[in-house]
């Protein structure tokens, strides 16, 4: 399978596209990656197969250049998808879903100081950045329980301590509001122009890479008190929207995630499959690979079609099964299944373009979006009492 090579006429940059003819890609997100690849110092832009159009610069795509432009990494720095695994004795999905803890409530350091969700952390928060701390976010980000499904590579997935029918959560998240106060300040005084201060702006980026890796721990850790699990540390984390300097340049990630010999969690959607696939990219795809499936419709489309197709009620129990714990009845029809493309495809490509090899796919079971203010969710928050009750006195595990 060969890759699709735009070459600018403008400039000196490549655009390389890896993605079939099958596959969707929007003429707009291409036009997007030849307005980066004509920026100054670009050197080459490597888009995914589940490359969509962003606000300023594609997503899903990752940009090599000896210039560091901040708004190519956008302003939810840090964002990435971790894997848990966790054990649980029995599995009934509607029991489950109504123990999810309110992870758009933030754990407050003063107020919930004995909340064991903070033997995750250590010391304070990267930048010192204490709002939102333990919460989910909107648009695309979600807590999930998910069973491993199939096991395509049973060595590897054996050294993840994975197999067949094991339990995982799945987190995606990023920095919650500090990778947005980080790109506020670079553009309220250099719009979308080059960080004049380069090593200034990657130590602030680096405390939000640092926050949502800290953040999808405490959101593990809540889940797992609340379903009655014990807490483990991530066996995957891959953050998807950074910068990194390498090879003599800064490669920005928007949407891409690393993919040189690490294992990644390629995000379906909520009504499909996800896929951990170990990345084994190299310099002509940015050492990167795709982090989901890729939106196919704008959130305004998915909302207008949505309504004309779904109830409420068939959105919140999918295809194969699983539950949605989603409040919000608009992001309910925004982050449909069929908003997205499809992430078989999406595998297929990355598979035949030699930049990852599948070790095992996912499938959901219950998908937290935003809490559910009706009756079912109050079981849950009184397991989170309980749980909280319970940790009084061990202390916040903060060092």
């Amino acid at each position: 399978m060969s890759p699709q090579h735009f070459p600018p006429p403008s400039t000196t940059a490549t655009v390389t596209v890896f993605a079939s003819p099958e596959s969707w890609i929007e003429s707009d997100a291409v036009r997007q990656c030849h307005q980066v690849a004509a920026l100054d110092g670009m050197r080459h832009v490597a888009a995914m197969p589940d490359l969509h159009p962003g606000k300023g610069a594609p997503i899903g795509a990752a940009m090599a250049s000896t210039v560091l432009y901040p708004h190519l990494v956008g302003s939810d720095i840090g964002c990435g998808i971790a894997v848990f695994p966790i054990g649980l004795r029995r599995v009934v999905p509607e029991r489950l879903a109504a123990r999810f803890p309110d992870l758009d409530r933030a754990l407050d350091p003063g107020r919930d100081a004995d909340d064991p969700a903070w033997a995750a952390a250590a010391g304070d928060p990267p930048g010192g950045h204490v709002e939102g701390l333990g919460t989910v976010g909107r648009g695309n980000h979600f807590v999930e329980l998910a069973r491993i499904e199939t096991v395509f590579a049973a060595d590897h997935a054996g050294r993840l301590g994975l197999a067949a029918g094991d339990l995982v959560l799945i987190v995606h998240s990023g920095s919650r509001g500090l990778g947005e106060r980080i790109l506020r300040a670079h553009t309220e005084a250099h719009g979308a122009g080059p960080a004049p201060d380069p090593a200034g702006y990657l130590a602030r980026h680096d405390d939000a890479v640092r926050w949502g890796a800290l953040n999808r721990r405490l959101l593990a850790t809540r889940v797992a008190h609340a379903l009655g699990a014990e807490p483990t540390a991530p066996i995957v984390d891959q953050c998807h929207n950074l910068v990194e300097v390498r090879d003599g340049s800064y490669l920005h990630r928007k949407g891409a995630a690393p993919g040189d010999g690490r294992d990644v969690l390629v995000a379906g959607t909520r009504g499909t499959r996800s896929f951990l696939v170990a990345g084994h990219a190299g310099p002509a795809a940015n050492y990167s690979v795709a982090h989901g499936a890729g939106r196919k419709m704008s959130r305004a489309d998915a909302l207008r079609r949505g309504r004309a197709k779904h109830t409420v009620a068939e959105l919140r129990r999918t295809p194969v099964g699983s539950l949605v714990v989603c409040g919000d009845r608009q992001l309910l029809f925004e982050e449909a299944p069929t908003a997205y493309k499809r992430i078989e495809q999406v595998i297929v490509d990355l598979v035949g373009h030699g930049l990852a090899t599948p070790v095992a796919s996912t499938v959901p079971l219950v998908t937290y979006k935003t809490p559910d203010l009706g009756s079912e969710l109050r079981p849950a928050r009184r397991d989170e009492r309980r749980q909280r009750g319970r940790g009084r006195g061990r202390g916040r595990g903060r060092g």
